[in-house]
Order: C-alpha cells, then structure tokens, then sequence
C-alpha cells in the first residue's frame, strides 16, 4: 500500500509491538491515554521515545489556554527530532488555534493539527501552515460518518487542498474499520491512523471468502457447545 499506516493508541507495549511490526507512525490522544492508564504524561511519552526513535510519534497538547498551549508545544516538540505536536484546531470555547499554528508552523515545528470535521477548517489550517516544516492535518472521517455523512468526497477534497502545499499530509483519523484503509488510499490519503484492534486485520486482506464463511459458522458451533445453552 502507498498510505502510510500510523497506530492509534497510548498502550505502551501495543506501540511497541506495532513498532516491531513496521508500522509507519504512531498516535496518542488525551481520550487515549486515560483509557490506557497514563500517569505521567512526559514519562510515558519519553519512555515511548526510547523504543520510537525513528518514526513519527504525535502526543497532544493537554490545555484550553493558548499560551500554556504553546508551552506544552514546546515542552513535547523538545523530547525529539520525530515528535509531532497535536493542537486541535479550536480551543473547548470555540476560539480558533490558527493564530498559535501559524506561529510554531513558521518556527518549523512538526505539527498535527487535529480534530478536523470540515473544509473551511481544512482550508484555514493549510493557509497558515508554513513548507519548511513537516505537518499533518488529521480530518476525522470516522466521526463525520458517525452523523450519518459520506465522508469520501470531504476527504477527496480535502487532499487536494493539503497537496497544494510540500510538506502538508492528509491523515484520516477515527477508524472504523479496515476496508476505511482502502477508502482513504483511493482518493490520496497520506496517512490513516488505525487502532492496534483494525491493524490487526490486515492479515485478513485477500483472503478467501468462502473459507471465511466456514470459519465463521465453526466459531458459531464452538461458541455453542462452550456456552453451556440449549434449545431443546
């Protein structure tokens, strides 16, 4: 595949794993690392390092408050040379984070900006995104096509936008589900960051249909004699 597969998670020995099974990049969240039971966020994350130094790691600023947002940009961006910064593209009121991207984008700070549901955003983030340093911009097809919205055309769209400039990658955030991996490379993704549950059904690309529907009814038969129910 040409799309670069990132994982999605703050499990440590998971990322450690998918590291050893060359997956391209690595993503963590603040919703992530509670569920996988962060308690030190600069300890997990340099501890994270010592095992990554060689891929792109993105870890998210923690504030609402723009100027201690930049500190903690800063703060991350210094833990090493293939740390990405994840700001999301508003802060919780509303308040855009154009201004704070332009500013790191410009210093050649790596960035990911996150939590991008629309064109307009896409299009004001790769305006003020500078060529010089690397970023991504993650739109989260995922949760658009939870409301009920193709996704595709959006995304289409959007790659085009980020294309227009060098050093500016698509990434399609909030997996469902494994074939989203053959949506976004259609239509020109760059990354997709894909939980370590999904990456793990890669295996199952190619694979035949119709033995996969007797696997599928034995699973069913075996289910069924160790559940210990019975009809009749």
């Amino acid at each position: 595949m040409k799309i670069k597969l990132y994982s999605d998670g703050a499990k440590f020995e998971e990322m450690v794993e998918d590291y050893k099974k060359g997956h391209d990049g690595f993503t963590t969240n603040p919703s992530l690392m509670k569920k996988g039971g962060v308690t030190d966020y600069m300890a997990f994350a340099k501890k994270v390092l010592e095992e990554i130094p060689d891929r792109p790691v993105s870890f998210e600023v923690f504030s609402d408050d723009f100027d201690q947002m930049e500190e903690e940009a800063r703060a991350i961006s210094a833990l090493g040379d293939n740390v990405f910064v994840k700001i999301p593209v508003t802060n919780t009121k509303g308040e855009s984070s154009l201004p704070l991207i332009k500013k790191l984008s410009a210093e050649g700070f790596k960035l990911n900006i996150t939590a991008i549901f629309t064109l307009d955003q896409v299009k004001d983030v790769v305006d003020v995104l500078s060529e010089e340093g690397e970023s991504i911009v993650s739109v989260f097809a995922g949760r658009v096509a939870d409301t009920g919205v193709d996704p595709m055309p959006l995304m289409k769209e959007a790659a085009e936008i980020c294309h227009q400039k060098k050093n500016v990658y698509l990434l399609w955030a909030s997996t469902r589900e494994a074939f989203n991996i053959k949506q976004a490379e259609s239509i020109s993704c760059d990354i997709i960051t894909v939980p370590p549950s999904i990456l793990k059904k890669l295996d199952l690309f190619g694979k035949d249909l119709n033995e996969y529907s007797l696997e599928t009814v034995q699973g069913f038969l075996k289910d069924a004699k160790s559940s210990g129910l019975s009809i009749l």
